[in-house]
This record gives structure tokens, sequence and C-alpha cells, in this order.
């Protein structure tokens, strides 16, 4: 069973409806938005030309980008990093987690690290949670891309279902999360305090270098990248 994951202020939709409404908004008003964050809050933590504000210096832009315990996938190595806040239960989430992984495997210079953000649904905690659980066996990729494979909102029984077809152990998945249930829900409360910080209103969400967007596409990903790079480049 999922444990109780407080929400604090975060605006939860109320119903079904309310979650569509605050992503169709998303999606029709930001899908070409790409603004710089609080005024070069990434540039700032990477070490690159840029200073944060009295206001920015409330967020922790290093425990953003480098929280140990968040799954990295891609090139760890890589020159543009993005930071994805995702929910299992998002359907823009899974349509754009499709694009996205074309654009870094053509790339093969991209670092992302994964936020799981479970906003919308209880079922979204319950998500969140066996697939950072996966993390114990080296599975979390596998757990991650086979809920976001499953369409529509989930039940538990299509979770379990989803992570079970990736090949993963789980009897082990169970055991890990009773030994560390209260590090995985640590992180998930971490992840929620640096939404807030960064006035996220809603999945999916995306840091791309010194950029914030909500872009679902192919040409999207690729603009909002090599955008990146020229800005890191001082161009």
């Amino acid at each position: 069973m999922a444990a109780s994951f407080p929400h604090g202020n975060r605006r939860l939709p109320a119903t079904a409806g309310t979650a569509q409404a605050v992503h169709r908004r998303e999606r029709e008003a930001m899908h070409h938005d790409r603004r710089t964050i609080l005024g070069g809050l990434v540039l700032a933590a990477a070490g690159l030309p840029g200073l944060a504000s009295a206001q920015e210096g409330q967020i922790d832009a290093n425990a953003i980008l480098n929280d140990p315990d968040a799954p990295v996938g891609g090139n760890p190595e890589g020159d543009v990093t993005i930071v994805a806040f995702l929910d299992y239960n998002c359907p823009f989430c899974k349509t754009s987690a499709v694009e996205l992984a074309r654009v870094m495997k053509e790339d093969g210079k991209i670092r992302l690290v994964y936020k799981d953000w479970p906003v919308i649904a209880e079922t979204s905690v319950y998500a969140a949670q066996l697939a950072l659980a996966a993390t114990y066996q080296g599975g979390y990729q596998k757990a991650h891309d086979a809920l976001m494979a499953t369409r529509g909102k989930l039940s538990k029984e299509q979770i379990s279902a989803a992570i079970k077809g990736a090949g993963l152990d789980l009897a082990r998945l169970q055991a890990d999360l009773d030994a560390h249930g209260d590090k995985i829900l640590a992180l998930l409360k971490r992840t929620m305090a640096q939404a807030d910080s960064l006035g996220l209103q809603g999945t999916p969400t995306y840091l791309v270098g010194p950029f914030r967007t909500s872009t679902l596409d192919y040409k999207g990903f690729k603009q909002v990248v090599s955008d990146a790079r020229k800005k890191q480049a001082g161009q």
C-alpha cells in the first residue's frame, strides 16, 4: 500500500475534469514557451555566467540538479541537463516521454534528471514509490518506461502489472520498499518542495539548461536543447 503523502499547499486538482483542464491550459499556453528560469538560476548553479537574485537564493539549484537520490538517465556527463517533473497519470507526460527519448538517443549528450512529482492522484504516489524502489535493483528506468507506456489513468493493479511486465523482481521490490520507504518518501517530499520553490503549476514541466518548458514534441525538444547549448556557450 502506498504511504500517506502530504501535499502541503500544492494545488492538487480537485476532480478529474480539473486535472484535464490544468494540463490542457499548459499544452495550449506553454507548448512553445521557453523562458529563462528566474534570471539564470540554472546557469548560476552550473558556474556559468549569471548570478541568482535574492529571490532566487531561496531556491537550492544544486539540489534540483544534483539530488543524489534522484534517478538519472541519458549521458551522466552530458553537456545539457534536462530536469523532468512528471506524473505517471499524466497523459501529456506519456506523450512527451516518447519524443524526449527519441531526441536523447539521437543526441547522445543529454543528461536527464527524473523528478517523480505525483500530484494528480493517489495512484500517482503509489506508482512513484514503486518506480523509486526499483532503483535498488537497478531497475528504475525499466519501471519508469513501463509505467509511461501504460495508457490511461492507472490503477494499482495496472501499476503492479506494468512493473512485473518490465521484468523486475517483485519480491525484492517489496522488500526494498519496506526497507527504504522513508528515504523514498523523503525524496518525494524534496521534489514537491522544489516544484513549489519554482512555482510549477502542473506536469509535464521540463527544465532544459537555463529554460523551462512544457514542450511535447520532437521538434520542440530539439529546438530547446539547441537553444540551451547556445545560451550556455554565451551566444
